[in-house]
């Protein structure tokens, strides 16, 4: 297990003389990405001079920090054995310094967040699913191939994948985060949030379509990918890693294949989720349809609050006016009914639910008869003793109705079967009730992971869904196009004798 140590690098970032120290390795840092290494303590004071803050600022106090800052391994000094220019040169020791990686990365940190404020930044991109899916497909292609291409062409590919992932995953997560936060919160209750409301709204569906429209091929494809051959691949990686020259101790293949194994792990939980947990991409969507009716609610109470305050004085003069210009009686009946409504409407309200079919229209149900109670405080409903009717006769018959139906139902299932299997672009044209029924077993499969559900008579049916054809489906009340959709029903012998 990994023991966790104290960070001595991070001590300059909160010591008493923070302000000289971090000056110093920021110079250090800007130099090193224009790729000079080492830099002299005449440089760094001429530098740090040029500031106010510094203006009685010694040499001997950079000597001092300096050393301070090689002391906690943030710089690394190095004596400079050139030949000395001068007799003050010759007796004191010259050192060059040159900044550790620690420093580096303290300093990349701080910059990157220095320019982000207080605040988290992020973007929804779509663009970046599509890339890591242009990366996967490539990925896929590889795998196909009786040989893989070199070791750098594997390797650069690898990097590409989890270049995007890592993208993809730090942006939306920073903002989720930014449009979750308190300033955030306290922007959008503001009048200023109207103007911005509408370009807020379809920079979220813009992404939630470009996410739907990416997502599900990148699933199907993490699917797919064969884990010998990918095991395989990686071993190529692993080969172009091992041959980077470096001088410190090269880590075994072992360890390099158990990182990377982790890191598609990692990717395709993301993108699938586990026994566990639904995936994150999925929990993505979630939120991001939330913000939207979020949104929504935010915009109708700024609506109805600046509606609230509103004075109406003008429209109604402005009606008034209206009114009493006009010299037909008829006119400004007509007038009334635009401005204020019918006033005779009355509006009537049954909680009453005449059937529990949701396919039911409602020209199919008969009328509601409702019964107006009294509207006084001590009414009470009439109430007799009454004898207990035994419905066993009623109940039976109801029962064996359904039955009846659902015999009628499988029959009519059995006469659309080829062999074991069911082929919407073979149908005849079928009855609605049958068209009913096939298009709910869809939406059970869809929602399983392995598309496979049982039907109401105990038959295990897998869904096999081409995306790529269409196809049409006909059917008594009307004809529709759809993927093209095989059922197949599966540990079941052959009723037609094929």
């Amino acid at each position: 297990m990994q023991t966790y140590k104290k960070v001595v690098e991070a001590s300059y970032l909160t010591a008493e003389k923070a302000w000289s120290y971090r000056a110093i390795l920021r110079y250090f840092y800007i130099q090193h990405e224009r790729m000079r290494e080492f830099l002299f303590p005449e440089e760094i004071l001429t530098y740090l001079k040029e500031s106010t803050d510094f203006k009685d600022y010694t040499e001997e106090q950079l000597h001092q920090d300096l050393d301070q800052l090689v002391k906690w391994n943030n710089l690394l000094a190095r004596q400079e054995m050139g030949r000395a220019h001068t007799i003050e040169e010759f007796k004191k020791k010259r050192f060059r310094y040159q900044c550790t990686p620690y420093t580096v990365e303290f300093e990349r940190m701080l910059v990157e967040m220095e320019k982000g404020g207080d605040v988290f930044g992020g973007s929804l991109e779509k663009k970046e699913f599509e890339r890591l899916y242009q990366s996967l497909v490539e990925l896929e292609k590889m795998l196909q191939q009786s040989f893989f291409p070199a070791a750098d062409e594997c390797s650069q590919l690898w990097n590409d994948i989890f270049t995007y992932f890592r993208s993809i995953t730090k942006n939306t997560s920073d903002y989720i985060a930014h449009i979750n936060s308190e300033q955030a919160e306290e922007r959008m209750h503001t009048e200023a949030f109207l103007v911005f409301k509408d370009q807020f709204t379809t920079y979220l569906r813009d992404f939630i379509v470009g996410l739907q429209h990416t997502a599900q091929k990148t699933q199907q494809l993490l699917r797919t990918i064969d884990k010998e051959k990918l095991h395989a691949f990686m071993q190529q990686v692993i080969v172009h890693q091992q041959h980077v020259p470096r001088f410190e101790d090269v880590t075994e293949d072992e360890a390099l294949m158990e990182d990377m194994e982790g890191k598609w792990q990692t990717l395709t939980i993301w993108f699938l989720g586990d026994a566990y947990r639904e995936s994150e991409l999925d929990s993505l969507q979630t939120r991001t349809n939330e913000q939207i009716r979020r949104i929504t609610r935010v915009v109708q109470r700024l609506g109805e609050r600046h509606h609230y305050f509103r004075s109406r004085k003008k429209d109604y003069l402005h009606l008034a006016s209206w009114f009493a210009s006009m010299d037909d009686v008829n006119e400004a009946h007509e007038l009334s009914a635009v401005a204020f409504g019918v006033f005779h409407t009355r509006h009537l309200y049954s909680d009453h639910i005449p059937s529990e079919d949701i396919y039911t229209d409602t020209w199919e149900e008969k009328p509601i008869e409702h019964e107006t109670n009294p509207r006084i405080r001590n009414y009470r409903e009439k109430t007799k003793a009454g004898a207990i009717v035994n419905q066993k006769k009623a109940k039976e018959k109801v029962r064996e109705q359904y039955l009846q139906e659902k015999i009628a139902e499988q029959m009519t299932i059995e006469k659309y079967m080829d062999g074991n299997r069911i082929m919407i672009e073979k149908l005849p044209i079928i009855e609605t009730n049958v068209r009913k029924m096939l298009l709910s077993w869809i939406g059970k499969a869809m929602a399983k992971q392995d598309r496979t559900f049982k039907t109401e008579h105990g038959r295990v049916v897998k869904v096999h869904l081409d995306s790529e054809r269409r196809v049409p489906l006909r059917a008594e009340d009307g004809t529709m196009e759809m993927p093209a959709v095989i059922f197949e029903f599966l540990n079941e012998v052959n009723r037609h004798g094929a």
